[in-house]
């Protein structure tokens, strides 16, 4: 890591190259409604599992080609996905997988920290039965995807729990303070839970920040809360330098 600006991960913008994706990955997409946004899912699915990587070009026309499609849905689903802060637009050059420099990643991982600690703390003050039950439902679903190696199920239910949080909080410049963060990352968390063990880990952390929000332990609450941030950033630097 010593004198590396970038994560071995990440593309040099100048150097980013055009993907030309393999054909056999997109399945047939038949509804004209809501094509855009099968695609985008498509899409989604295809830069988690490493195909387009991150400092890749989308391009439309060779997008269009594959799926079968004009460049209109294609050119929305793109839209839909720089929403979600998975790709980026870069004037006169087109839309790019995200990418984040070490440094850039080191500050929103602690600064997500500081406002998840918040959150759960307010959280703790604020939970219900029926919240429980539904942290509960969370908590069991990731234990599934875990014993399933269903990593892309997980990092679903992963963000329904931390949403769930930010909700209770009741401050919604919190929630979108966090939600920005998190649309920085989705690339890099998401990989993380590839790495053996890390779903496992993560779901352990889960359980104790649920423990200290279900008994109202604020102060405790928060700890853990911002303690399994940092520890997720720490999983993300070691399975980093492995590849």
């Amino acid at each position: 890591m010593a004198g590396v600006d970038t994560l071995p991960i990440i593309a040099d913008m100048a150097a980013t190259r055009v993907a030309a994706p393999r054909m056999s990955s997109i399945s047939p997409i038949a509804s004209p409604e809501g094509l855009p946004r099968n695609i985008a899912e498509q899409l989604k699915q295809l830069i988690y599992a490493g195909e387009f990587k991150a400092g890749d070009r989308l391009n439309e026309a060779a997008l269009a080609s594959r799926m079968g499609t004009s460049r209109g849905p294609i050119r929305e689903a793109i839209r839909i996905l720089t929403g979600t802060g998975l790709v980026t637009p870069v004037v006169n050059r087109g839309v790019f997988v995200r990418q984040v420099s070490v440094r850039e990643l080191l500050e929103i991982y602690d600064l997500r920290a500081l406002v998840f600690g918040f959150a759960t703390e307010r959280a703790a003050q604020n939970i219900t039965d029926e919240h429980r039950r539904r942290f509960e439902s969370l908590l069991d679903g990731m234990d599934q995807a875990e014993r399933a190696g269903d990593s892309s199920g997980y990092y679903d239910l992963n963000l329904q729990f931390h949403s769930l949080i930010l909700t209770l909080s009741n401050s919604q410049r919190a929630h979108l303070l966090y939600d920005g963060y998190v649309k920085e990352l989705h690339l890099y968390r998401r990989q993380n839970f590839n790495a053996p063990g890390n779903m496992r880990r993560s779901n352990l952390e889960h359980r104790k920040i649920y423990e200290a929000i279900t008994k109202g332990n604020a102060i405790k609450a928060k700890q853990v809360a911002e303690e399994h941030i940092q520890a997720g950033r720490q999983r993300l630097l070691a399975s980093t330098d492995e590849r």
